[in-house]
């Protein structure tokens, strides 16, 4: 590859979906929001981003993540157009 295939390639940058529910969504103030990361950005990246920008309260190793409605690991890459939602443990009775 080239030096400028190469530049080019790491400085592109793609969209997502996050979707935010329970607390997320309260220290976020949105339900949603479109964001763009390096294609080679990890889940566990993503939400370490996501936690400084919205002073997330919750650690990683308390959620789940689904990625196109699909639980997913953590350590799975974002692609173009992908819809990510972070999910908070969930009482019940």
């Amino acid at each position: 590859m080239s030096a400028i295939a190469e530049s080019i390639n790491t400085n592109t940058l793609i969209n997502i979906d996050v979707l935010y529910f329970a607390s997320l969504a309260d220290e976020a103030n949105c339900n949603e929001e479109n964001i763009q990361v390096k294609p080679s950005t990890s889940l566990t990246e993503l939400y370490d981003q996501l936690r400084q920008k919205h002073s997330f309260s919750r650690p990683q190793s308390d959620l789940r993540v689904a990625v196109n409605d699909y639980f997913a690991k953590w350590t799975d890459k974002i692609n173009e157009g992908d819809h990510v939602v972070f999910i908070t443990p969930v009482a019940g009775g």
